[in-house]
């Protein structure tokens, strides 16, 4: 048990993001069994995540330390501010839990503001660091998705609250949407850059970079239900094009990853044959796909899109499936490690 906080990774609340959004797509698409039965698999997971990283934190101060300041791991912390945000939408949306929502929101964002500060702030003045090529990751796109898992909870709670305070929800939420749509611009051109420039190998196609389309999906989602809040807010009112025109942009944009991202996983896995084993990080693949299925439904919804409805349910059963193959990753993990 030791050796394995010892190692554990700070991107595993990725297990709670993904079974979190699998199960709001669920619940949109009106699968109720599916979204309540991961709905409370979640809140034992994300309960679980924090007593092993309070353990951790209690015996490994150092390791845990040492992973903020690493380029490939620190961004993995992230995944803290996400996983919470999206237990709160899930609380919001599907048990209508608003004060249980309202505390992960408020503990989401002092996360992302620790996270965000300390994480960059280490990473700029760390003396000694690695080359782009080796540094950099589709990981670091976690930032992006933290960033806008809290604008998704706000517009979510913006829904239930009076008009003041609904306001300042939105004005809040479109800062935080903004905002995470030029931190992709800056991080994806470095990615794309890495990749089209340097040599890349099956061990550095790690499945975090299929955060490169979820990224983009979820700030479709975060964009679809600001347009859907656009009635209730002058502000969003006075905007609404813009909204819908950089709502279908970030989804055209996530909708172009996904056959160069299966290109470049059949190459990894068939060509290179590259051993399929569990990580931790293969949860970073189940998250787009829900998120991406969840974020369509929510466009075509808002934009008034009914050609679309057919593509969330393609990419429910994806993500579905995707949770089940890495859940039963994980259990064979833990048993061969127990034995």
């Amino acid at each position: 048990m030791r050796g394995s906080l010892a190692s554990l990774s700070p991107a595993y609340f990725g297990l709670a993001m993904a079974t979190g959004i699998v199960s709001i797509a669920a619940h949109q698409l009106a699968f109720t069994a599916i979204a309540t039965t991961l709905l409370a698999l979640n809140v034992a997971f994300y309960a679980g995540l924090w007593l092993l990283n309070i353990a951790r934190f209690s015996q490994h101060r150092r390791a845990m330390l040492a992973d903020g300041m690493d380029h490939a791991r620190g961004p993995g912390y992230f995944t803290w501010v996400a996983a919470s945000a999206v237990l709160g939408s899930q609380l919001a949306v599907i048990a209508h839990a608003y004060r249980a929502a309202w505390a992960l929101w408020a503990l989401s964002l002092l996360l992302w503001l620790f996270f965000t500060y300390a994480i960059f702030a280490a990473l700029t003045l760390k003396e000694e660091k690695p080359t782009l090529d080796r540094g950099i990751n589709g990981a670091w796109l976690l930032a992006v998705v933290a960033t806008q898992s809290i604008a998704v909870l706000s517009t979510l709670l913006a829904m239930n609250e009076a008009s003041l305070a609904r306001r300042a929800l939105n004005f809040f939420a479109l800062s935080m949407w903004l905002w995470g749509g030029m931190l992709y611009v800056w991080m994806m051109a470095l990615i794309f850059y890495r990749y089209t420039f340097f040599r890349l190998s099956p061990e550095d196609l790690t499945p975090p970079y299929w955060i490169n389309m979820g990224a983009m999906a979820i700030s479709t989602l975060a964009g679809s239900l600001l347009v859907a809040n656009a009635a209730a807010s002058p502000l969003l009112l006075a905007l609404l094009p813009f909204l819908k025109g950089f709502t279908v942009f970030y989804w055209a944009t996530g909708t172009w990853w996904i056959p160069l991202l299966l290109v470049l996983g059949v190459w990894r896995y068939v060509y290179k044959r590259h051993p399929l084993r569990y990580e931790p990080v293969y949860w970073a693949a189940v998250f787009p796909l829900g998120m991406y299925a969840a974020a369509t439904h929510e466009m075509a919804m808002a934009l008034e899109l009914p050609f679309l409805a057919w593509v969330p349910e393609v990419f429910f059963a994806a993500a579905l499936a995707a949770w089940l193959l890495a859940a039963l990753g994980l259990a064979w993990a833990v048993t061969r490690q127990r034995k």
